[in-house]
C-alpha cells in the first residue's frame, strides 16, 4: 500500500512538471483563493486580538460618558450642545457618589510631530488633555519619573507624560528622559513621566502618545471646542450596572434634563463594547469566508478543466499503462492524487502569502502579529476537498477509457 501511494505520489509530481505552464497557472489561481482568505482572515483575528486584550488590560467594568453624535428620536427640546464641555465634566466628576475611580480626557491633538532638540517623531503623535485619573483608569504604569498630582492639573503646569514609543524616538541615547523638554506646536513641556510600554493596538497606543494636563491644554493647545470623555472604573465591590445607574443620573442632572426628557448622551460598558466587537468580528470572518470560497469555486472549476484536458492528452499514455497490465483504479489513483497535489501546493503558497499579507496590513492597523492556526488547518483542508472534487471526474473518465481505442488515438 504504501509503495503504491510512494509510487503515485511520484508518477504525480513527474506530470505536473511536464506541464509546467499549465500546473503553474492552476497552482496559481488557488494560491489567489487561499491568500485572500488566509489573509484577510489573519488581520481580522490579529485586530480581534489586539482589541481583546486592551479591553481584558482594562478590566470588565469601565464604563464611558460620550457625547451623543445623533439627536435621539422624538426628543423634543435640545437644552445641551453636543460636545460634552469641561465645566460638565468637572461638575459630574464632583458630583459623582459611588467610589470609583473618575476621570476626564479629550484628545486636542491628533498626528502632530514633537520634537526634543534636533530629533522628531514621526507626525503620528495624539495629544490628549486629562486630570490626573487617567492613567489610573486606563490601567497604564509609569516606568519612569510619576504621574500627575492634582496640583500639577490645577495649576496648569507644563508637564507632560509620554509614551514608550515617544521616548524611545527622542530620546533613545538617554536612559531617564525625565526633566528634558519636549516641544508640541510651539510650546515646551517638561517631561516628568515616562509610560510603560502596554505594545500596539487598533484602537491606539499610549506608547505613541503623550499627556498633559487638561488645563493648560485647553489654555494653550486646543483649537476646537473641546469635546470630553468621561470615564468611571467602579471599585469593588460596586457593580458595573450600579455604576452605570448612578452615572446616568448624576449626569442627566449636570445636562439639567428633565426626566421626560431623552438622554442627549451616551454611556458605554466594556461589555457592550465586546459584544459589538464580536458581532463586527463575526461579519468580517463571515465575508472573508465568502470571497475566499467563491475565489476557490472558481478555482476548482479551472482545476477540472485543466485534469480533463490532461485526460484527453495523455490518452495513448493511458492505453499504454493499460495495455501494460496497470488496473483502471491504478489509473484513477494517479490522475486524483496529482489534482490534490496541485491543490495542496497552491493552498501552502496562498497560506504563506495571505499570513504575510495579513499580518502587514495587521501592522499597518497598529495590530500584532498573529499565525492563525484554525485557518491554516481550513485552507489545507479546503484545498485537499478542491482537489478531489476536481479531479474525480477526470480522474474517472481516465480510468474508464478503452486501452485499444486509447492506443489508436492520434
Amino acid at each position: 500500500m504504501k509503495r503504491r501511494l510512494r509510487m503515485n505520489i511520484d508518477m504525480a509530481f513527474r506530470a505536473i512538471s511536464s506541464n509546467k505552464l499549465r500546473s503553474a497557472l492552476t497552482i496559481a489561481i488557488i494560491a489567489i483563493g487561499i491568500t485572500s482568505l488566509t489573509g484577510i482572515l489573519t488581520a481580522v483575528d490579529s485586530m480581534d486580538s489586539t482589541l481583546r486584550d486592551t479591553y481584558s488590560r482594562m478590566g470588565a467594568g469601565f464604563i464611558n460618558i460620550r457625547s451623543q453624535y445623533s439627536r435621539p428620536s422624538g426628543m423634543n427640546r435640545i437644552r445641551n450642545s453636543r460636545e460634552i464641555s469641561r465645566t460638565q465634566a468637572e461638575r459630574f466628576i464632583s458630583h459623582y457618589g459611588t467610589p470609583a475611580t473618575v476621570t476626564m480626557f479629550t484628545t486636542v491633538l491628533s498626528g502632530i510631530r514633537a520634537e526634543s532638540g534636533h530629533k522628531r517623531t514621526n507626525p503620528t503623535v495624539d495629544v490628549i488633555a486629562s486630570d490626573d485619573n487617567y492613567m489610573k483608569f486606563n490601567m497604564l504604569d509609569i516606568a519612569k519619573g510619576r504621574d500627575f498630582t492634582p496640583a500639577d492639573v490645577e495649576g496648569g503646569r507644563f508637564y507632560c507624560i509620554i509614551g514608550d514609543n515617544v521616548a524611545r524616538t527622542l530620546f533613545e541615547d538617554q536612559d531617564d528622559p525625565t526633566g528634558k523638554t519636549v516641544h508640541i506646536s510651539g510650546r515646551s513641556y517638561t517631561i516628568i513621566g515616562v509610560a510603560a510600554a502596554v505594545g500596539n493596538n487598533a484602537g491606539g497606543s499610549m506608547d505613541g502618545n503623550i499627556i498633559v494636563p487638561y488645563t493648560n491644554a485647553l489654555a494653550g493647545l486646543s483649537t476646537a471646542t473641546p469635546d470630553f470623555t468621561i470615564g468611571i472604573l467602579p471599585e469593588p465591590p460596586v457593580s458595573p450596572e450600579t455604576a452605570a445607574a448612578e452615572a446616568e443620573i448624576t449626569f442627566r442632572a449636570v445636562r439639567r434634563l428633565a426626566p421626560a426628557d431623552d438622554a442627549d448622551f451616551r454611556i458605554t460598558r466594556s461589555e457592550s463594547v465586546i459584544e459589538e466587537l464580536n458581532s463586527t468580528m463575526r461579519s468580517l470572518t463571515a465575508a472573508a469566508v465568502v470571497i475566499g470560497l467563491i475565489t476557490m469555486t472558481g478555482a476548482a472549476v479551472g482545476l477540472m478543466n485543466i485534469m480533463l484536458v490532461s485526460v484527453r492528452e495523455r490518452t495513448r499514455e493511458i492505453g499504454t499503462k493499460k495495455a501494460l497490465g496497470a488496473a483502471s483504479k491504478m489509473i484513477q489513483e494517479q490522475f486524483l492524487m496529482e489534482s490534490v497535489i496541485i491543490g495542496e501546493l497552491g493552498g501552502v503558497i496562498g497560506t504563506v502569502a495571505g499570513i504575510i499579507i495579513g499580518n502587514i496590513i495587521a501592522a499597518v492597523m497598529q495590530a500584532s502579529f498573529v499565525i492563525p492556526w484554525l485557518w491554516i488547518l481550513l485552507a489545507i483542508v479546503l484545498c485537499m476537498a478542491v482537489g478531489i472534487l476536481s479531479g474525480y471526474i477526470p480522474a474517472k473518465r481516465a480510468a474508464a477509457l478503452d486501452p485499444i481505442e486509447c492506443l489508436r488515438y492520434e
